[in-house]
């Protein structure tokens, strides 16, 4: 593989040629893992893939810069420093820097994965109005937010600005209408599941009890002491299952006193934290996958990766009604309302005493992900949309002629 390299800008080299120029913009394909998405879109030999990333993105939480991997030579890739390193809405590049990335490149399109109103869409934004090229933002925004007149005036140039958008989940999507945008609009999450990293023929069958399992963030937003409350009913009625949650965070320490409180401490498996390349092997134990998460002030869930995750495996999943949950799920029998520990019960108990609904249910599941879901699947609707932008615009030309 060739390394070519600008001033302050390492360009990693792809031979292949596309029609179409697609340049994605995004903090987030740092890890190479994410950018399995992009990789399906390159494979279908009508795109030509690039990818900027930061150079020198920080994980905040962790206070630790995140090396940029590279896993697909199919993706032209581009590392470039920013400013304010680890600020979603806030990092920018240099102008000087994007000049020499576009210009090298030459994109028709650019999609931008961050939010509406962060600095880094205004800077694309800016590049569309003057080269007339269409733009593509996604996002995860689904709260009406305050935002400070600045960030308001950013967002409505955007909106204007945008030939599509891409909200992750169905709020996103009314919370644009809301804010003005008219233009074409996208739902889908930012990426898929990769169908032979998550496979059934993973499936782990060989346990003796019912294993519920948890993926995600120990805080109190996700529910978990809902799940508890439900484990206790199923216990009075003398079912028999464990728990395994697989995850670490603030609310650790009183979960744990939660399960002594609810006398099911017993029944608790703590993983802890575990990497993205491990959650295949974890969740192939599961019977069931439970994402009881709970709204906040400032929170809902925008999307819930790991449902689909758990249902390309052929493991059902159990959600409740908070942000886009039932969305992902698409079936009502598998949702209960937000902090109804009784109807959460209601659920389980079925899933663990009809194993006829339960095997309908796995097969429900992969169906749904092959067919909205899998990387294949989300990089044919992205082609789609990109039609549409440069057929809006080929109309504005001819109008304008």
């Amino acid at each position: 593989m060739k390394v070519d390299t600008l001033p302050e800008v390492k360009l990693v080299e792809n031979k292949k040629s596309r029609d179409l120029r697609v340049l994605f913009v995004s903090h987030t394909y740092v890890v190479g893992v994410n950018q399995g998405k992009l990789a399906a879109i390159a494979a279908t030999d009508r795109v030509k893939v690039g990818l900027l990333v930061p150079s020198n993105w920080k994980a905040l939480e962790w206070n630790r810069l995140i090396p940029v991997e590279n896993p697909y030579s199919s993706i032209q890739l581009y590392e470039a420093s920013v400013l304010f390193s680890g600020r979603g809405g806030a990092h920018i590049y240099t102008p000087w820097l994007l000049w020499r990335v576009l210009n090298d490149f030459q994109p028709d399109i650019v999609q931008v994965e961050e939010e509406v109103f962060s600095l880094l869409a205004f800077e694309f934004a800016i590049w569309s109005r003057l080269t007339g090229k269409p733009l593509v933002v996604f996002g995860w925004e689904n709260l009406e937010r305050s935002l400070s007149a600045l960030r308001q005036w950013t967002c409505r140039f955007v909106l204007n600005t945008a030939r599509a958008l891409i909200p992750g989940n169905e709020d996103g999507a009314r919370l644009m209408r809301q804010w003005g945008y008219n233009g074409a609009i996208a739902v889908m999450p930012q990426m898929g599941v990769d169908t032979k990293f998550f496979s059934p023929q993973l499936l782990d069958c060989n346990h003796d009890e019912f294993n519920i399992g948890f993926l995600g963030r120990l805080v109190p937003e996700k529910g978990i002491d809902i799940l508890f409350a439900a484990a206790r009913q199923l216990q009075e009625q003398g079912l028999k299952f464990k728990i395994t949650l697989c995850g670490s965070g603030i609310a650790e320490a009183s979960l744990k006193d939660n399960a002594e409180t609810q006398q099911i401490a017993d029944a608790i498996a703590w993983r802890g934290a575990i990497r993205h390349e491990q959650a295949p092997a974890e969740i192939s134990k599961f019977d069931v996958l439970v994402l009881p998460s709970r709204s906040t002030s400032d929170w809902k869930e925008q999307f819930g990766h790991v449902l689909i995750e758990a249902m390309a495996m052929g493991v059902p999943v159990i959600g409740s009604s908070c942000g886009e949950i039932p969305n992902a799920i698409g079936r009502s029998d598998l949702v209960f309302q937000e902090g109804d520990a009784f109807g959460l019960a209601a659920i389980l108990k079925r899933m663990i005493c009809d194993s006829a609904w339960r095997q309908e249910v796995k097969q429900y599941g992969i169906s749904r992900v092959q067919q909205l879901y899998s990387h294949e699947q989300i990089a044919q609707r992205l082609l789609n949309l990109w039609q549409t932008a440069i057929n809006q615009k080929q109309a504005e030309v001819i109008e304008c002629a």
